[in-house]
């Protein structure tokens, strides 16, 4: 969680106390309740300073806790308001897989919050190499192994690293092919970082197929689905429709991920096809569709 509180009094307070206020923030939310000995044994601090942090905390939010005695914990109210915003999804995904940044209870206590396991996990060095790339604007060699061409050498210019929903890839000028294109992260076996300047036409400003975003109108689907209200509530939508801002090189992922029926007339049948994109015609010039589903 990031330390971000709209409380005034927040401001001049120290650090570590902000980091100690948002620990009793994050306790209070996820487990209705915290201790005096769950601060003192989190901060390794004694019980004066303890008691002084949840001091200021019961006077920055003095309706989120009330003391109970026989238990000696403080329980979150019904009037509770969290004083540290939490990112929704951010704190689902430290929460699945088990990842504190120091400002949560992850770790001290095993939630009851799972995710699929991650098979497609790209080599951290390979990552490393690339990143070292795309921030000193370099060129790289690696070698990649395709479906088509079996573990070959080839050249790339990397601008972006990025996760499409199914697995991690680099998006980047192709050298042989001399057009930008998507490599599987985990398919790159070797990264060495090229001297030799790159090029204007090589560099992510070229690669049009990124930098232009279009508009997905998506609705749900008219012809499969009987409760409408439910895939509304699912995907956030407004009067019965979400409109997503997406790269055009990433469009094709999105819709195969979402199963959204691309056909002009949501002919697609079946209880996966939920959602139907209603504005086709802003798929124009995308060139990675042939994975969307029904588009032609």
């Amino acid at each position: 969680m990031e330390l971000h509180s709209n409380h005034p009094q927040l401001n001049d307070k120290p650090y570590a106390q902000k980091q100690r206020l948002a620990y009793i923030d994050f306790l209070l939310l996820f487990k209705g309740a915290f201790s005096r000995s769950d601060l003192t044994q989190k901060f390794e601090m004694g019980l004066a300073n303890a008691t002084r942090d949840i001091s200021l905390y019961k006077e920055l939010m003095p309706n989120n806790c009330e003391f109970d005695n026989p238990s000696k914990t403080y329980i979150q109210s019904k009037k509770f308001t969290p004083l540290f915003k939490h990112d929704p999804r951010k704190t689902l995904i430290k929460l699945a897989h088990d990842i504190s940044d120091g400002f949560d209870a992850i770790g001290d206590i095993s939630f009851p919050v799972e995710a699929p396991s991650q098979l497609n996990v790209p080599d951290i060095f390979i990552v490393a190499k690339l990143v070292q790339a795309i921030l000193s604007n370099k060129a790289v060699s690696i070698i990649y192994t395709s479906l088509s061409s079996g573990s070959t050498s080839r050249e790339i210019v990397p601008h972006a690293i990025v996760d499409n929903g199914l697995r991690w890839h680099v998006r980047a000028f192709d050298r042989k092919s001399q057009s930008f294109r998507d490599f599987v992260l985990t398919r790159v076996s070797k990264v060495t970082i090229k001297d030799k300047a790159v090029e204007e036409f090589e560099k992510n400003i070229e690669d049009h197929q990124w930098t232009r975003i279009m508009p997905l109108d998506l609705v749900p689907h008219p012809n499969n689905v009987n409760h409408p209200t439910a895939i509304e509530l699912d995907y956030g939508m407004e009067n019965g429709l979400i409109t997503l801002n997406v790269r055009a090189a990433m469009a094709g992922y999105l819709l195969r991920r979402w199963n959204v029926d691309c056909t002009e007339n949501a002919s697609l049948v079946g209880g996966e096809y939920q959602l139907w994109l209603r504005n086709r015609q802003t798929l124009y010039g995308a060139e990675n569709l042939a994975i969307a589903p029904g588009y032609e």
